[in-house]
Formats: structure tokens, C-alpha cells, sequence
């Protein structure tokens, strides 16, 4: 009852009509940031951080957590639309939904992200309210063996990504890797494969200069492809009638949106883990447990569902552990974080005691946020479909620049365009060649996460592998990735098994 009497109170601080024009005014501006290839939550929130200091720092916390939710709402808009990742976060979201968009699905695509992001982020936040210091007590159970333990069970997913074709899905991931290790050793800060000493490679490679151009560049590429030089024009629609067919239809997939809600809200509360990894770990968890696993990549509903409800659930609980223990969740929440600090506010457990209206009309206001970036995503989706209505003519040109934009603002360094315009031409041979590229795009995420957290695991353990196994945690997780790993396996020779004639 006290934790019911404090939300109320922090609602009543979150409708201040301030507050609520502050939350409104972040939702927009957050929904325009994630759909800028490129920009994202993290450059959002850190380039309007300075206008925070015009208004008192609850009002300050709720704009900038309202631009953060608007930002993963607006991350699917061009992953759908334009196959361009509007954010790292929305790279799973590409997978199916640029396929539904194709088929003249953008606005069921569009209708599914919003309604997942909804039911993610709905609860991401009810389960910040209740099981705020428990969590964050887990979380700090979490060293590097469960680190890297997390990391690979979903690698072990990877396998279900790239269909029955397990030699081109290991080659897929091993590329990834290699791209992931690019850049310094973390722990002799040694350079490794840096072709040669280029110094755009001593940062690494980044992310979404990678998802950019494999899915921005080598999509305009192949469809410039198979249009063979003619005009085209989505037939895309959007009417009130197909949006309830939609929500309709979405009753159906509650079942993933759940699994991604949770998963993403679990990983989410890692220190450092984020978003990204949540939303990937979704999609491949989605597609193992599909009774149709070939469907996605096609333009399959859950291949939607499952990422947007885990990215939204996952940016709700990398707050977490900022709130409670001053450790940031993901790169947004450690802007945050230092925004508190600027605003004299010292993050921890005695925040929650010593500054209420702060901490309560912060989590009130995410509730408030997540249903005014519903609203506004669903109010623009009729604008979304006019953009894919456009002649490819006019519509490739705009692509190409804004993958060059999206490219170029991360690190502002031309190194970055011109790998990007690399990856894009490899992702459309890949394309050609009939190779998997989500595992490689999953492997670059994943694999500057797993490294430190194995080698630092070993340097714990004096080098024993067993560390994996004596740790309660770890050793569930490693069991899970292991049966993970052996299920396509064993699907396999099942069906060799069963029809003889046809393995042959």
C-alpha cells in the first residue's frame, strides 16, 4: 500500500501541466531521434541534456526519460520503412519488418512495433515499481561468468537464425567476430587487426556503421536488383479497419510479447548489457521456439513482436540499476546518471528516501510516456506509409544519404562512411549468395560483450573453464546453451531420421 500511495503521488507530480508538456514535448522529439539512422537515444539525450538545466531536475528526468522512450518507439519506424536500423536497438526489428513492408504490410509492421513496444515497456515499469530492490540485488549477483554465460546462450540461438545451414551460420558468426575484435586489446591495450595501422581501426568497428550498410546499403543494392531499372511504388494502405485487423491479430502473439517483455527486463537490469543484446536475444529465442522457424526473415508478425517489447522492457530496467545503485544500465542511462549527479542529486538506495518526489514522479512519468509514444506512433503512421508510397526513383537517393548521415554521426570520422559503403556491397553478396547475415550482425554485438567477460572470468579462475559451472547462475544459463545449441541438432537428424530416402 505504501509503494501505491507514493506512484499516486508521483502521478500527481507527473500531470504538473510542466511535467506533462515536458513528457509530450520528449515523446515527439525521442520518436524523430530514433527514426534518424545514426542519431538514437544515446546522441539524443545527450545533445538536449544542456536544456535539462532550465527546468527543476524532476522535470529534467522526466524529459529526458520521455525522449528515451520516444527514441526506442522511433528506432523501428526505418528499420521498417527504409531497412535502415534507426537505432542498435532496432536491428532485430529490420529482420521481419522491412519484409512486411515489402509486401505491402509496412502499416500492420508498424501498428505490431508500437503495440509491442507498449505491452514492453507497460511491464518493464510495473516491475520497476514492485521489485525494484530485489532486482537490483540480482543484478549484483551477475559477475562476469554470468556475463559470459548470457552471452552464450545466445550465440546458441544464432544456429536457429540462419536456418538448417549451420556451416554458413558458423561462418556468419565467425566473421562477426573477427569485426568485433577489431581495434585494442582490453586488457594489454595492444592494436589487433588493424589492416596495416589504419587509424580509423583503432576505435574498433562500429556497430551501426556495420548494420547500416549491410542492411541499408546491400537492401537499396538488391532491390535495385530485382526492379531491373522500373519505377516502384509500394502498395502500401493504411485505414482504421486494417489497424484493427492488426490489434486483432496481435491477441495471437501475446505469448512473445511476454517472452520478450521479461527477457528484455532481465537483461536490461545487467550493468552494461542494454538494450541491443535484449532485443537480439528475443528474435533468436522467438525463432527457436517457432513451430515455423523458416517463416522468419519473411515478414513473420512475431519477428516484430518479440524485439520492440524486449528493447522497451530492456530501456526500463537499465534505469534500474541507476536508480538503486548508481550504475548505469546501458550508454543512455549513464547520460543520465551524470545528469543527476549535475543536478546534486546522488544516485543509490537513499535516493529513494531522500528525494521521493523525484525518484516516484520519474517512474510515474513512465508510465505517461509509454502511452503518449503509443498514441503519437499510431497518429503518424498514415505520414510513414506516404514515405514508402514515394517512386524507388526518389526514394533510393534518400536512403543512400541518410546511410551516409547515419554513418558519418557516430564518430564524425569518414573512416566510418567509407566501411560502411564496404559492408553494404558484402551484404549484398552475402544477399546473393544465400548467406545469413543476421548471425554476423548478432556476432559484432554480442562478441565485445562475451570477450571481457570470458577472459576476465579466466583470470578470476586461474584459468579453469570449471567457473562456468560452479556458479549457480552461470551453470543454469551454460545448460540452457548448450540444449539451446543441441536442438536444431537434433531436429535435424530427426528428420534424416525419419524420411531416409529424402537425407539421401
Amino acid at each position: 500500500m505504501e509503494t501505491l500511495a507514493l506512484l499516486l503521488n508521483g502521478f500527481a507530480i507527473a500531470f504538473q501541466p510542466l511535467n506533462l508538456a515536458l513528457i509530450i514535448g520528449g515523446c515527439a522529439i525521442g520518436l524523430f531521434i530514433g527514426a534518424m539512422p545514426g542519431l538514437g537515444s544515446v546522441n539524443g539525450v545527450a545533445i538536449l541534456l544542456p536544456m535539462t538545466f532550465l527546468v527543476p531536475p524532476t522535470g529534467a528526468i522526466i524529459f529526458l526519460g520521455a525522449i528515451y522512450y520516444g527514441a526506442m518507439y522511433g528506432g523501428a519506424i526505418s528499420s521498417i520503412m527504409l531497412g535502415i536500423p534507426g537505432a542498435s536497438t532496432a536491428v532485430a526489428t529490420t529482420f521481419d519488418g522491412r519484409p512486411m513492408a515489402l509486401q505491402g504490410k509496412a502499416d500492420k509492421a508498424l501498428v505490431a512495433a508500437a503495440t509491442a513496444s507498449f505491452v514492453g515497456g507497460s511491464v518493464g515499469v510495473v516491475l520497476f515499481t514492485l521489485f525494484a530492490p530485489p532486482l537490483a540485488e540480482i543484478a549484483l549477483t551477475f559477475g562476469a561468468p554470468e556475463i559470459f554465460a548470457l552471452m552464450l546462450m545466445a550465440f546458441a540461438t544464432f544456429v536457429g537464425l540462419g536456418g538448417d545451414d549451420i556451416p554458413k551460420t558458423l561462418f556468419s558468426i565467425c566473421i562477426g567476430l573477427v569485426f568485433g575484435a577489431v581495434g585494442l586489446d582490453i586488457i594489454s591495450g595492444e592494436p589487433r587487426l588493424i589492416f596495416g595501422g589504419i587509424p580509423g581501426f583503432f576505435h574498433g568497428i562500429n556497430f551501426l556503421v556495420l548494420a547500416i550498410g549491410i542492411y541499408g546499403i546491400a537492401e537499396m543494392l538488391w532491390t535495385i536488383e530485382i526492379s531491373k531499372g522500373e519505377v516502384m511504388i509500394s502498395q502500401a494502405t493504411v485505414n482504421f479497419r486494417r489497424i484493427m485487423d492488426t490489434l486483432r491479430e496481435l491477441l495471437g502473439t501475446w505469448r512473445m510479447m511476454m517472452m520478450g517483455s521479461f527477457l528484455g527486463y532481465f537483461v536490461g537490469i545487467l550493468p552494461a548489457a542494454g538494450a541491443t543484446p535484449g532485443s537480439l536475444m528475443a528474435y533468436g529465442v522467438a525463432k527457436t521456439a517457432s513451430n515455423n522457424p523458416e517463416t522468419y526473415g519473411k515478414g513473420n508478425i512475431n519477428g516484430v513482436v518479440a524485439p520492440e517489447s524486449a528493447n522497451n522492457a530492456a530501456s526500463t530496467g537499465a534505469m534500474l540499476p541507476m536508480l538503486t545503485l548508481g550504475i548505469p544500465g546501458s550508454p543512455t542511462t549513464a547520460i543520465l546518471l551524470g545528469g543527476m549527479v549535475i543536478w546534486g542529486l546522488e544516485p543509490g538506495p537513499l535516493v529513494f528516501t531522500d528525494h521521493p518526489d523525484f525518484v516516484w514522479g520519474f517512474i510515474a512519468s513512465l508510465y505517461v510516456a509509454n502511452t503518449f509514444s503509443l498514441l503519437i506512433n499510431i497518429a503518424f503512421i498514415p505520414a510513414f506509409i506516404w514515405v514508402l508510397k514515394m517512386p524507388f526513383t526518389i526514394l533510393a537517393p534518400i536512403i543512400f544519404i541518410l546511410c551516409i548521415v547515419g554513418g558519418f554521426v557516430p564518430t564524425l570520422d569518414m573512416h566510418d562512411v567509407w566501411l560502411m559503403l564496404i559492408f553494404g556491397i558484402v551484404g549484398y553478396l552475402m544477399r546473393k549468395l544465400d548467406y545469413p547475415m543476421a548471425p554476423a550482425v548478432l556476432a559484432i554485438v554480442l562478441g565485445p560483450l562475451a570477450e571481457p567477460a570470458l577472459r576476465q572470468s579466466l583470470l578470476i579462475s586461474s584459468g579453469s573453464f570449471l567457473i562456468f559451472f560452479t556458479r549457480p547462475f552461470a551453470a543454469v544459463i551454460m545448460a540452457l546453451a548448450f540444449i539451446l545449441l543441441i536442438l536444431p541438432l537434433v531436429k535435424i537428424a530427426f528428420e534424416k531420421y525419419k524420411n531416409p530416402t529424402q537425407a539421401g
